[in-house]
């Protein structure tokens, strides 16, 4: 065992008196060393409960054999960053929480690890950590959030950043915002959309890292805790068996992953995220493939904010068994595919569609293709990327005149003072990955149009990214970036932007002649950090199309 090296010999008498400072006592030494990776804080409503999590995690492992050891990982609360300069960080803190991770396991000398994350970055930065480090490895989140009720409805975080529009607008007051403000989070867990968190804690199903119930069980149930502690328990079984990710992260697993992404109506974030996970286990995934796999498998479910169920509907409609099972019956995933526990198969063999108006039956289902799409054209050759299960029809197709803003601030305020008309689209640049730097979410502009009617209206392109939240005809990860020469960053006001959702397409009307003209008086803007993490981040981010990986 790896531990052996911090552990076993008389060479190792002075680590071992180490762990006595800590507890230990001699009987443990010589068993699985179980490193437990958890983002608990105080300051993110998703990740407030995990050491009740850990526990259960920790009694199971204890339970089987092991020896739980609990190590710290960083997180951020999107929503809480949303809308200032606290956004810039939240995608940089994906390779943080993969790197530090690697640095205490390999350290410490742990046998495997039981990763304990939540929330958005959190849980793609520990499945890159997982995959990289490639020791035996589960994962078991924290859940997701009950969503509040408003007047007998549903109501999210989404329902907060949409009414702040609609007080804008004039078409609610403040009270009414107040009441949903009390009304719209109450209590822990991640968001309680088909929001980024919840898309990868589901989506780690499909890989075969988690069991079956992590992305839907909501975080204040029992059956999270029963959960976590299998979990705990399963990790000294994977551990025996020497069951590594990287045997588990192979191409079918990324394409059972897409496919439950497409059924679900997951987050554009997944576009960035799978590829970043995808490289670290040595796989290939790229927006070409998203399309095709979109193109074969159907929007099975509406979840918020493409519709107005949640998730915990889901999960009592049968979760992600329970899409899976729809899928299966048209050959749509490979149920062959390993798992911490067999195959995928084993997740879905006897699972039922509880409630069809959740989960459409797949021979009866929203759209025939899947909840993404990667578009291309001369505004982003590399390509961008659409939630089109959350695109009102009459937005598939639509031309406009261009509103540009070199930053999501300005264009905040232009749609909050009235600026920013049917029909127009509008474009946010210079908040890519490098030229953010961080590749900020634009839930606050994209929840404003919403809330002043304008969702179904007004498109929004972005070189930057969208929350998890995020409705409407909004066009993130436009790939070059404006601040890499990207032809976003050549647009001019009033130029006319041609968008095709459907056809796959994205086009900026103005001649390939005007274009050069264009690209060559452009100058690249100055940094906008020059120190701290954020400058050395902005050096080495890659393009959003290939997950913002660093170079």
């Amino acid at each position: 065992m790896r531990s052996d090296s911090v552990t076993k010999g008389t060479a190792r008498s002075p680590h071992r008196s180490l762990f006595k400072a800590m507890g230990f006592i001699d009987e443990e030494f010589g068993r699985p060393l179980v490193g437990i990776a958890l983002s608990w804080s105080e300051i993110v409503p998703g990740h407030l409960h995990l050491r009740a999590v850990a526990k259960a995690a920790a009694d199971g492992v204890r339970m089987a054999g092991g020896i739980p050891v609990q190590f710290p990982v960083i997180g951020v609360c999107d929503g809480i960053a949303m809308g200032h300069e606290g956004m810039r960080y939240s995608l940089p803190t994906r390779e943080l929480i993969a790197d530090s991770i690697e640095c205490m396991v390999m350290a410490h000398g742990f046998d495997a690890v039981l990763y304990i994350p939540n929330c958005d970055k959190i849980v793609p930065g520990m499945l890159m950590a997982a995959a990289r480090l490639n020791l035996p490895a589960l994962v078991v989140s924290g859940g997701p959030m009950l969503a509040g009720r408003r007047n007998g409805k549903a109501v999210t975080l989404t329902t907060m950043f949409e009414a702040v529009g609609a007080v804008g607008a004039g078409v609610m007051d403040e009270e009414e915002l107040y009441a949903l403000e009390e009304a719209a989070c109450p209590g822990c867990g991640s968001c309680s959309g088909m929001f980024t968190a919840n898309s990868m804690n589901c989506v780690t199903e499909a890989l075969g890292l988690a069991l079956p119930g992590n992305g839907t069980i909501p975080a204040v149930m029992a059956e999270r805790l029963r959960l976590a502690k299998k979990s705990g328990a399963l990790i000294l079984e994977v551990l025996q068996k020497d069951i590594r990710p990287r045997s588990i992260l192979t191409p079918r697993a990324f394409m059972n992953a897409l496919a439950l992404d497409m059924a679900l109506g997951c987050s554009t974030n997944t576009a960035l995220h799978l590829p970043a996970i995808a490289r670290e286990a040595g796989c290939a995934l790229d927006l070409d493939l998203l399309n095709r796999v979109s193109a074969v498998t159907p929007n099975l479910c509406k979840l918020a904010p493409a519709g107005s169920a949640v998730i915990e509907e889901l999960h009592a409609a049968g979760g992600v068994p329970g899409v899976c099972a729809e899928l299966a019956k048209k050959n749509l995933l490979d149920g062959c595919a390993p798992t911490v526990y067999g195959t995928l198969a084993d997740a879905y063999r006897n699972a039922k569609n509880l409630n069809p108006q959740i989960i459409r039956p797949v021979e009866d289902p929203h759209s025939a293709s899947g909840g993404l799409a990667a578009l291309r054209g001369n505004l982003a050759p590399q390509g961008c990327v659409v939630k089109r299960s959350a695109v009102a029809p009459a937005m598939l197709k639509h031309e406009g005149p261009a509103r540009v803003f070199d930053g999501e601030e300005s264009a905040f305020a232009a749609i909050m003072g009235g600026a920013i008309q049917s029909g127009d689209v509008l474009v946010i640049r210079y908040e890519g990955p490098r030229g953010g730097p961080g590749m900020k979410e634009m839930l606050a502009p994209t929840a404003a149009l919403a809330g002043m009617g304008l969702d179904d209206k007004v498109a929004l392109i972005t070189d930057g990214r969208f929350s998890g939240a995020t409705k409407g005809a909004a066009i993130g990860h436009i790939s070059p970036e404006a601040a890499e020469g990207g032809a976003i960053g050549l647009i001019r006001e009033g130029d006319r932007i041609a968008i095709d959702i459907d056809g796959l397409s994205i086009q900026l009307m103005v001649s390939p002649r005007e274009l050069e003209e264009r690209r060559a008086s452009w100058t690249p803007p100055p940094p906008k950090a020059a120190a701290g993490y954020l400058a050395r981040y902005a050096r080495m981010a890659g393009s959003a199309d290939s997950g913002a990986i660093f170079c």
